[in-house]
């Protein structure tokens, strides 16, 4: 190795959920860690539901998207990670030691001993509304993500879309909107079941199997009016609208990944149950993990993050320890058990 180059004990791709708790894991394992993300923000698919409220993180009250993800952000940094924003991981090679070396598409180069691929669905980019001039209206009332509700108060709201984002923005707007109307090509909504049993038992106006065919301006910046159609009974209908949200899914993009000779379906890698993929030293960690008894919360994330650790570290050294030691017997934390004003008979 040059002396130019750095090479890192893990080199963990991706910055959501999984990535983060990862980052702050590999710090407890003591090793040297680097974190990389295609966004120019940590958080990885969080960042798209700033205002979601989540309830199904062990110990933790509900909060706020947004809020838990500034925590898992600032835990993520304990041990002080490397941190590298804004590159798109797609070339992967393993040298003569064993060791591996990744290129970004920007050309930028990353070496280290292993890697944990915890990169989610990929790089996630919104499907767009595909009608001629919709484009125009993105500037003004044409959404694709609800950063903030209080906008929408007061205001006619329409919701294209079926999937679980779309059954969440209509029950937080209906509370606040004037009307809240729900359009999906499907009667099958992909919600979790209560929160979809709630939209359609609420003001909502939910209607299947309809979509959006054509988009009305009064003053040529502004959406006013839609034009939705049955798709069975082709019948048609013009409603009035203030805002028009668009759920329509999302586009993935895994880069280069696909051609690193990695066992993967269309959206998961296949992993054993200590999360390593097909080749060596390559693990992966949250939704981009599959295997039999997948836990998709936020909590089997966490989960996922530290077994990938755990077998990064034993692949690195077969002789180190299986698992860290809790943070309360934890060397790493006594230090900062101190800074904290906690007596070591306490921590």
């Amino acid at each position: 190795m040059s002396e130019q180059l750095e090479l890192y004990d893990v080199t963990i791709i991706g910055g959501g959920p999984a990535g983060l708790y990862a980052a702050f894991y590999s710090g407890m394992r003591d090793m040297k860690t680097k974190v990389i993300d295609a966004q120019e923000e940590l958080g990885g698919r969080m960042l798209i539901y700033p205002e979601k409220m989540i309830w199904d993180v062990g110990g933790v009250t509900p909060i706020l998207c947004e809020k838990l993800t500034a925590q898992l952000k600032q835990q993520s940094q304990t041990f002080d990670p490397t941190i590298e924003l804004g590159q798109q991981i797609r070339d992967l090679t393993r040298l003569e030691d064993g060791t591996y070396m990744l290129e970004s598409s920007t050309g930028e180069k990353h070496w280290t001993r292993t890697v944990i691929l915890a990169i989610g669905r990929g790089i996630l980019k919104m499907a767009k509304l595909e009608l001629e001039g919709a484009e125009r209206y993105e500037v003004s009332n044409l959404h694709y993500t609800v950063q903030e509700l209080e906008p929408f108060r007061g205001k006619r709201v329409l919701i294209s879309g079926g999937g679980n984002s779309a059954v969440d923005w209509a029950n937080e707007l209906e509370p606040i909107a004037a009307q809240v109307t729900v359009i999906h090509r499907r009667e099958y909504f992909g919600g979790h079941e209560k929160n979809v049993i709630k939209m359609k038992t609420s003001s909502c106006d939910v209607r299947t199997p309809w979509e959006v065919t054509q988009l009305y301006s009064g003053d040529g910046s502004t959406i006013s009016q839609v034009t939705v159609r049955h798709l069975e009974t082709e019948e048609t209908e013009q409603l009035a609208v203030d805002a028009v949200i668009v759920n329509h899914g999302l586009k993935s993009d895994f880069s280069g990944i696909r051609d690193w000779g990695i066992g993967m379906d269309e959206w998961c890698v296949y992993v054993t149950p200590k999360l390593e993929t097909n080749l060596p030293g390559i693990f992966a960690a949250g939704d981009f993990a599959s295997y039999d008894s997948k836990l998709n919360l936020i909590a089997g994330a966490f989960t996922d993050a530290a077994l990938a650790v755990n077998s990064a570290k034993l692949f690195i050294d077969p002789k180190a320890d299986g698992v860290a030691y809790v943070s309360s017997h934890n060397s790493r934390f006594k230090e900062k058990n101190l800074a904290l004003g906690v007596k070591e008979e306490d921590a």
